[in-house]
């Protein structure tokens, strides 16, 4: 539970205020954002794309569940929004502040985010509720927030990167007996196959994973889907491995491995490394210079050892802290 106390934790300078954004807000935000990624992690790790996607994520209501912190010269400052898209009982908490000049609303956004928590433990029907947050290992104020708001490091992410340069646009050919084409973005059984994979793929690791129709409601969220980036992978006609790419690292000419799934019978078969050198390849011929994906070091599949035999390595790597609160009626 949070150690914090409301008088303590929610002050703000003389001058500095608060309110809740909006989709106009989105171009000041993101030059916040990439403020704290140039602090913590050296270069720009956030487009436009994906602030307006957290704005308007399904479960998120920029009304009632997001805050921005303004300065007395009405700069902002802080941004505190959660992710909980599927209405499971897991949410996220995620703060930023301008390094150093917005360090005064970084513990007053917590826990105007964390009481918000509770309300919304409430409103998914959820007695106990965790609450996740990231910190990079350099953050130590927002570590050190963390660990006053009740939070306990979990584990770490690595966000991994490699280069493209010298990739051909044409991927090798797949395992014996292993097919790899795109995914028809317009064929709904299609569509419930990748979903179904993916779900069963991450059903014995620490991911959250959402039924079909919330699914579909963060794909639709997407500002852009580039079908041709998702790839499926076929043994005798039964769809066993998928590959959903996201359009988040086009700004940054990036192909991004969303989600990548096996389902477990198939595993260390190669047919987790063909897709993901079909997508490469196809990420190549488009001129993208790098790929990327995000990994849990903790996942019980070893996840990582296969993005580092391709080629892959950590950018990057993230704490992940955990903490629970107890569902209130707003």
């Amino acid at each position: 539970m949070l150690a914090m106390t409301a008088a303590a934790t929610t002050a703000l300078p003389e001058g500095w205020t608060t309110r809740r954004p909006t989709l106009d807000d989105a171009t000041a935000i993101l030059a916040l954002v990439h403020a704290c990624d140039m602090a913590s992690i050296g270069e720009p790790d956030f487009t436009l794309d994906e602030v307006r996607e957290m704005l308007t994520e399904p479960n998120t209501d920029m009304t009632v569940d997001c805050w921005l912190a303004l300065d007395a010269e009405d700069t902002i400052v802080g941004w505190a929004y959660p992710r909980n898209a599927d209405g499971g009982d897991r949410d996220f908490a995620d703060v930023y502040t301008w390094p150093e000049r917005g360090e005064p609303a970084l513990r007053p956004l917590l826990a105007l985010l964390m009481d918000r928590m509770a309300e919304r433990a409430a409103r998914f029907g959820h007695e106990r509720y965790e609450v996740r947050a990231g910190a990079i290992p350099t953050e130590q104020d927002l570590i050190d927030a963390l660990t006053d708001a009740g939070f306990v490091f979990l584990k770490q992410h690595a966000r991994m990167q490699m280069s493209l340069e010298g990739v051909p646009p044409t991927a090798p050919e797949p395992p014996a007996g292993v097919t790899v084409r795109e995914v028809r973005g317009d064929d709904e059984e299609d569509l419930r196959a990748v979903h179904s994979v993916i779900f069963q793929a991450f059903a014995d690791t620490d991911h959250r994973g959402s039924d079909y129709e919330s699914w579909r409601r963060q794909v639709a969220n997407e500002s852009s889907r580039s079908f041709d980036e998702w790839f499926v992978a076929e043994t005798d006609g039964e769809i066993v491995g998928a590959l959903q790419s996201s359009d988040s690292g086009i700004d940054d000419n990036e192909g991004w491995v969303k989600r990548l799934g096996v389902l477990r019978a198939y595993r260390k078969r190669g047919v987790g490394e063909a897709l993901l050198r079909r997508a490469f390849a196809v990420y190549a011929g488009k001129g993208r210079t790098r790929a990327g994906l995000g990994v849990d070091l903790e996942n019980p599949t070893q996840a990582a050892r296969l993005y580092y035999a391709v080629g892959m390595t950590p950018q990057y790597r993230a704490n992940v802290y955990q903490s629970f609160v107890t569902a209130r009626a707003a």
